[in-house]
């Protein structure tokens, strides 16, 4: 015969950790009446006693102690599931991307990754300036770079070299004049003011590199590439302009590059352990 009675053993688990039917009853909202009689009911289905009624109070019987500990690792293992049930409904996994590297790399491969994990809420947060992700409420961010930064735990993904791009009157300059006179007309543009990558290329190109007034900051990296196309500077630009590269829009206009530039795994430094960032970051090393 199957147990029904599971309310009643509810309120027995409540009456047995308070040790009061009267403190029982203020938790469960009921009287002391109420709260009694269900518990003889139990009782009753049982066909044992659970308590004893003392003068001042309420003990258990050795049968009432061996069914506590059954129902409380029951009930607590119950509540427990039901809060990883909540939390999984709840939970969502921010990721924080540049859109140039979002529309160009991620976003034709994210439904693989879905369909793989159809339990994580995948967030993908557009972002310009990703130097703070824990006030952005990013779980992980994809950046691009050396990976010489020092405010987050980082991770190579992949590499992706930089080199110097420009439009059709760049190339042709380059050309004509050479790139070290060529370069000393250009606007150089950049993503924020403490950038070093220009210096670095200058010095990696063997080039002589003096801080320029002549600088344009454009932090979106998807407006930086419009600028070179529309003829206002020289970027340094990676694989990832393949298409304006080969529709002509775009030219590259050295064969020196930044070797180890490319896109790293930025974790915020004090995040806790994440299974789910952890998945997603171990997708993304088995696409590249």
């Amino acid at each position: 015969m199957r147990f029904r009675h599971f309310d009643n053993l509810r309120v027995f688990n409540i009456v047995a950790e308070h040790g009061s039917f009267s403190s029982a009853a203020e938790e469960l909202h009921l009287t002391k009446g109420a709260v009694s009689h269900q518990i003889r009911q139990l009782e009753a289905v049982l066909g044992f006693d659970l308590f004893k009624r003392l003068p001042r109070g309420i003990s258990l019987t050795p049968k009432g102690r061996d069914l506590l500990a059954a129902t409380q690792s029951a009930f607590e293992g119950v509540e427990k599931k039901i809060s990883e049930l909540q939390l999984s409904k709840s939970r969502t996994l921010t990721i924080g991307v540049t859109t140039y590297f979002a529309s160009r790399w991620l976003s034709p491969r994210l439904m693989d990754f879905m369909r793989a994990h159809p339990d994580i809420r995948l967030r993908v947060q557009p972002m310009i300036d990703l130097h703070n992700l824990k006030a952005e409420g990013v779980d992980l961010a994809i950046r691009w770079g050396n990976g010489a930064w020092s405010d987050v735990r980082i991770e190579k993904l992949f590499t992706c070299p930089a080199w110097p791009c420009g439009d059709a009157d760049a190339l042709s300059q380059v050309r004509e004049l050479g790139l070290e006179a060529a370069f000393e007309n250009y606007t150089l543009l950049r993503d924020r003011e403490d950038s070093t990558a220009w210096s670095q290329w200058f010095e990696a190109a063997g080039l002589a590199y003096m801080r320029r007034t002549d600088t344009l900051i454009i932090p979106d990296p998807n407006v930086r590439v419009q600028a070179v196309i529309d003829g206002q500077g020289v970027a340094l630009n990676d694989a990832l302009v393949e298409t304006e590269i080969e529709a002509g829009r775009l030219h590259r206009l050295s064969d020196v590059e930044l070797s180890d530039f490319g896109y790293y795994l930025a974790y915020p430094s004090d995040a806790a352990s994440n299974p789910d960032v952890e998945a997603f970051a171990d997708w993304l090393k088995q696409v590249v």
